[in-house]
Parts: structure tokens; C-alpha cells; sequence
């Protein structure tokens, strides 16, 4: 079971920065979970809401700002991270947009032709399936993650379609049997967002495969 870290380190460093990365890092982490939104200029930003307002000083919308004034507000660009990251961890990114999906698939492209990364360190999920359908049609080789915070059944029929990795439920969905018939469809389960001792034990001793939580050491 891999302990990934939600946004970084949430529970101990403010959202999706570089702070909060190197503290996850810190943490001895096997894996991060992060969010991407465009800015203005195209660039792959890490953020989780469609506008800076919650996490920043600033208001506005992310895709209404170039990537050079995200910056200065604290956001960083998707490179920036991997390359904190340096290809010893794995990575689940999650797309918040439409408008993503491809331009994310040929970073974890150049990261693997040029960087030494692997495509094992990769996973792409996404609550807009729509988004999972293209890295299924352009990459076979990038991991899909399905989530879902409503149905697990329909959750593992899409991921059949799309040949994915793994289904990402939100962990109160899960119980026994529906953790065995992901397993025995061939699916990893990578759950969230864990984090009360109670709600860890609970769902380590359903055998799933990768946790995220704002705690990661606490796994």
C-alpha cells in the first residue's frame, strides 16, 4: 500500500506549493496528489479551483492570468513540481479542467523521453471522464485513475472502457465487497481524502492499494 500526499501536505503546509510538496517529500511519501488548472498562456498550473481566491491573496480566474503572474501569487507550474519531485516518486495528477488533458500528456511524454522519469511514476485522474477518454485514445502507456464520489459501479464500468489503473473512490463508498470486485476486476484502488486514525485503520484493513490524505505520515 502506497502513502500518497494530498495536494503535498495539506494538513501541515498550505496547498499545491512547493512548500507543501517538499514537506510530503520530507514525510517520507511514496507518492503526491496534485491539481491542475491552464493559465492564460497554456501553462500547466498547480491548483485545485478554477479561480486563485481560496489560496491566495488574488481573485480572479486561473485561465485569466498568464503563468508568470500565477507565480508571483504562489501557484507553481506542473514542471516546477515534477522537477522538486526528480522522477523518485510517483505522481497522480488530477485534471480540473477540459482543457488540459492533452497538453498534460505531452509533459509526462517529454518527462519521460527527456528527464529519466518512467511512466510507472505517472497516473492521470479526473473526475470528467471525458478527460480520461483522451489519455486512454492518446497514451495506452500513462495510467487512468477513475474518481468517484457517488458510485463505484459506475466508476468500475468506465474504467473498463478505458482500460484503466485504478478507481479512485471517496473512501466512505468503500466496504468489503465492492473493495473485493475492483481487486477482482483487476483494478488498483487508491482512496481519499483518509485522515482521522479511525478512518485510516478502517480503510488499511480493507487491503487497499494507495491512500491519499492530508496526513501522509499518519498512514
Amino acid at each position: 500500500m502506497i502513502k500518497i500526499g494530498h495536494r503535498g501536505a495539506k494538513g501541515y503546509v498550505a496547498e499545491n506549493t512547493l512548500a507543501s510538496f517538499q514537506k510530503a517529500i520530507d514525510l517520507i511519501v511514496d507518492g503526491i496528489e496534485l491539481d491542475v488548472h491552464l493559465s492564460s498562456n497554456g501553462e500547466i498550473m498547480v491548483i485545485h479551483d478554477e479561480t486563485i481566491d481560496r489560496t491566495t491573496n488574488g481573485n480572479g480566474f486561473v485561465k485569466d492570468f498568464t503563468s508568470v503572474e500565477l507565480k508571483q501569487f504562489g501557484i507553481p507550474t506542473l514542471t516546477e513540481v515534477l522537477d522538486l519531485m526528480n522522477h523518485n516518486f510517483f505522481v497522480n495528477i488530477e485534471l480540473k479542467s477540459n482543457d488540459s488533458a492533452e497538453k498534460v500528456i505531452d509533459l509526462i511524454e517529454k518527462y519521460v523521453s527527456e528527464n529519466n522519469w518512467d511512466y510507472e511514476n505517472f497516473m492521470i485522474s479526473s473526475f470528467l471522464w471525458a478527460n480520461l477518454e483522451i489519455v486512454s485514445q492518446k497514451n495506452k502507456k500513462i495510467k487512468i485513475g477513475v474518481l468517484s464520489e457517488d458510485s463505484i459501479e459506475i466508476a468500475l464500468t468506465f474504467a473498463k472502457e478505458v482500460k484503466a489503473f485504478s478507481v479512485n473512490p471517496y473512501f466512505k463508498l468503500l466496504n468489503p465487497e465492492n473493495v473485493k470486485l475492483m481487486h477482482n476486476e483487476g483494478f488498483q484502488i487508491h482512496t481519499w481524502t483518509v485522515n482521522s486514525p479511525e478512518d485510516i485503520t478502517f480503510v488499511k484493513s480493507l487491503l487497499v492499494d494507495g491512500i491519499i490524505s492530508d496526513f501522509p505520515d499518519k498512514i
